[in-house]
């Protein structure tokens, strides 16, 4: 079997420890999910038909160690893709090709990123995911790279919902999964997160895109418009906002602005 390419993280976060995606080259069992145990820690795996994929692991096993020349101490300047989502799968993956390094570093920082509270679904949003652990990880990523984060306006969408009782949930998961896929072919989405519905069906997702432009590219699709016509079939309510998060130089402060342009 081909020497794997893969990206790792020293320590990942609590919602991917023990439910990663291994992802090798050239493996006999191409597309077929199977179970594998890396440094004791048990991964959900696939092997897909394509070359140059990635690993969220604790770090990297020995016969591997000498012969990466890291980007950093915790990542491999090879890999090619990123889980960024809830969903695993290679088509779901972001593409780290398209990315200069610092994107790069941001979107492996952002795999940190989780709830802090669990009324997140009605709370301020910037106080209902762990932000701090975010940027702490990427300072810590640019340090190692000896790379100086500069100065970047992200662009961010929320997305707060309350699901009808009826509401098909795996059609609204197809919905969303495919809807997901074509962001990530589109390119430029760094992030998407959704949580659980609380006890009266209510919700919080949001994305976390490199631009603008890169966010309204990735919602041209077939599947957005058939998750959009389907919107008041699901839900009782649902809406969305844009904005700006503003990183500054260093990212020791950060902060949401509205975006002028919605």
């Amino acid at each position: 079997m081909p020497i794997p390419t893969l990206a790792f993280v020293a320590n990942p976060p609590p919602h991917l420890a023990h439910a990663s995606t291994v992802l090798l080259s050239g493996h006999p069992q191409a597309g077929k999910e199977v179970r594998e145990t890396v440094e004791g820690v048990a991964l959900s795996a696939i092997y897909p038909a394509t070359p140059k994929v990635h690993s969220i692991i604790h770090r990297p096993p020995p016969e591997l160690e000498k012969e990466v020349t890291p980007l950093s101490r915790t990542l491999d300047p090879r890999a090619t893709h990123l889980v960024s989502s809830p969903y695993v799968d290679f088509a779901n993956q972001l593409d780290l090709r398209n990315l200069d390094i610092s994107y790069r570093l941001l979107a492996y920082a952002l795999t940190l990123l989780e709830f802090v509270r669990p009324d997140y679904a009605t709370a301020p949003y910037m106080t209902s995911l762990d932000w701090p652990a975010v940027f702490a990880r990427l300072r810590g990523l640019c340090a190692e790279s000896d790379l100086p984060w500069e100065r970047k306006e992200l662009y961010v969408v929320i997305f707060r919902s309350q699901l009808k009782p009826n509401a098909d949930r795996a059609r609204l998961g197809q919905l969303d999964q495919e809807s997901h896929r074509e962001a990530c072919q589109s390119g430029g989405l760094l992030k998407y997160w959704f949580g659980s519905c609380d006890a009266e069906q209510r919700n919080l997702a949001t994305c976390i895109w490199r631009s603008r432009e890169d966010a309204a590219a990735g919602g041209r699709g077939p599947w957005h418009r058939l998750a959009r016509s389907a919107a008041s079939e699901m839900y009782e309510s649902i809406t969305f906002h844009t904005h700006k998060l503003v990183l500054e130089a260093g990212a020791e402060q950060w902060q949401l602005e509205d975006d002028v342009q919605q």
